[in-house]
């Protein structure tokens, strides 16, 4: 089965075919799709969608992009809504979670103190309701695991990993699976390559960041500021049905078989997202 680790289909650029996708999506073999939460604001919309379809499960946190405009009561609401939900078999993670210190605008002292703020509370609510974490990672590796290593995580995913191949083992070493999707594609993407072939295969998940992170066939130009609700945008759009292409990219890269990928990387996200064991 093909899992996608890593998709935002409640995303406005789905809005108007939103069904469509997903039907396109099962017809592509994708059996599950994880779908994180970005901000208060749309706990309840993941948490609706992932239990209209059977392929979906959700996640719930506040991404490090929404952290600026997050209220003072916001993580005290999502304590409240991991509490009141986590009985639910479909919520799998704490996530997405992370730090962002590529924006310009994050990266002032004030927004990388809130940032680490809201990142660290997440964590501890991850260690209170006992769930992997779900991590946005940009520039930022070191920091995300000078914060893991003082709490006993139980590990996630390190979503669309591109660090060293230092920092990737550490980030294993904690438990946690990293996420290929898009990036790798593209020829030009030599870590991220070298690290998609030179990694256990058992450390690695796939994913699409959909609608984001298009694959190289795609284009480069879906949801960027000048092509955004453009005919074009929508052609280049990355949705979960192009994971099969993904991941016999993988299997080329790796020069082994499509049927082993699919099937070491859905044993991978079982193991670091407990809970799709018995929805996936």
């Amino acid at each position: 089965m093909l899992i996608d680790t890593h998709c935002h289909l409640d995303a406005a650029e789905f809005q108007n075919d939103r069904l469509d996708v997903i039907e396109r999506a099962r017809k592509a073999g994708v059996g599950c799709m994880v779908i994180p939460a970005v901000e208060v604001g749309n706990f309840d919309v993941v948490r609706d969608l992932a239990h209209s379809t059977t392929e979906a499960v959700y996640a719930l946190g506040i991404h490090p992009l929404f952290v600026p405009q997050a209220g003072h009561d916001a993580l005290s609401r999502l304590e409240a809504a991991l509490a009141a939900h986590i009985s639910d078999p479909r919520l799998v993670a704490v996530g997405e979670i992370g730090l962002d210190f590529f924006v310009p605008e994050l990266r002032t002292r004030e927004m990388v103190d809130k940032q680490t703020r809201f990142y660290e509370a997440q964590l501890d609510l991850a260690v209170k309701f006992e769930l992997p974490v779900i991590l946005h990672v940009r520039r930022s590796q070191d920091a995300l695991l000078k914060s893991l290593r003082r709490r006993r995580i139980m590990g996630g995913t390190a979503h669309a990993f591109n660090g060293s191949f230092q920092q990737a083992r550490q980030f294993i070493d904690l438990g946690f699976a990293l996420g290929v999707g898009g990036a790798m594609t593209f020829e030009r993407a030599l870590r991220i390559r070298r690290l998609a072939t030179q990694l256990p295969l058992e450390n690695l998940v796939l994913e699409t960041d959909a609608p984001d992170i298009p694959p190289a066939w795609l284009g480069t130009g879906a949801n960027s500021a000048q092509g955004a609700g453009s005919k074009d945008s929508f052609a280049l759009r990355n949705e979960p049905a192009q994971l099969p292409r993904i991941a016999q990219t993988l299997a080329n890269l790796r020069e082994t078989s499509l049927d082993v990928v699919i099937a070491e990387t859905a044993r991978s996200a079982r193991r670091v997202l407990p809970r799709l064991g018995a929805m996936c």
